[in-house]
């Protein structure tokens, strides 16, 4: 093992946090902003990259660096050691209602393809970097763009998603159709490609976008039920308008709207 083993457990249901249990010289890599808790023996400090054991020397650091602001991440991460004696132990929390998916990378040939933004933390030794996707119709049309991040190594590594997940396991040949922004991730041995959606009917108003992602096995692939995308834009949408910006929502019922109406 290249990788720090540490151990977790999961809490919560759609507002998750995971609990990581580190030995004494254990340490855990994080997204900057993710922490919920740690005990006191657990000694925090930020890094440039992502911190995994192979980014030594300037450039291999800055190399690293530079992949996470690509993938529109901040420049730095945080690692987590326990400095003290005994087990100790560090919370990190998902950012948005849904799942924390905990996947051990060395049952995957040591890498997955992730969407921007879903690494949550990982085992010391994990690195996270940019995958390029070198169809053009995918880097236009699939959602991510051309980058996606890539979590290598042969430890434990967090991810997170909105909503339900489904882990899904392509056999060889078998193709599936899914909505761009709900794939969460995929193991490198699964084909990804975009295909238009058939008729101009179904694609200027079947509210599904022009294009839907086309998984072909085999290989594994997540999906996520609401992707953080979908939630913004209903709440964007559901948003109250204010007037002349003097605070009164338009939107307003009860007995404020009542005294809106009789005011305009």
């Amino acid at each position: 093992m290249n990788n720090h083993e540490i151990d977790y457990k999961l809490h919560g249901d759609d507002m998750q946090f995971v609990e990581v249990e580190l030995d004494p010289n254990e340490t855990a890599i994080a997204e900057a902003g993710s922490l919920m808790m740690m005990d006191e023996a657990i000694k925090m400090e930020t890094v440039f990259g992502d911190g995994s054991k192979n980014s030594g020397g300037i450039m291999g650091k800055l190399m690293g660096a530079g992949k996470r602001l690509i993938t529109g991440e901040s420049l730095f991460m945080t690692t987590f050691t326990n400095v003290g004696e005994g087990k100790k132990h560090v919370y990190f929390a998902a950012p948005y209602p849904g799942k924390i998916i905990p996947m051990d990378l060395s049952q995957y040939n040591g890498k997955i393809i992730c969407q921007k933004d879903s690494f949550l933390a990982a085992a010391k030794g994990v690195s996270v970097g940019v995958e390029f996707q070198r169809k053009i119709g995918v880097g236009f049309f699939g959602g991510e763009g051309f980058i996606m991040q890539k979590l290598e190594g042969d430890g434990l590594a967090f991810i997170h998603a909105g909503g339900a997940i489904e882990k899904i396991e392509l056999q060889a040949g078998q193709k599936l159709l899914v909505d761009t922004g709900c794939l969460v991730a995929m193991t490198s041995s699964v084909d990804y490609d975009i295909q238009p959606v058939s008729g101009v009917k179904t694609a200027l108003f079947g509210g599904e976008g022009i294009f839907l992602a086309s998984l072909r096995g085999p290989g594994t692939v997540w999906i996520q039920s609401l992707p953080f995308s979908r939630l913004a834009s209903r709440v964007f949408a559901a948003a109250p308008v204010t007037k002349g910006g003097g605070g009164n929502n338009a939107g307003e019922g009860g007995i404020g709207g009542i005294f809106n109406l009789f005011n305009d």
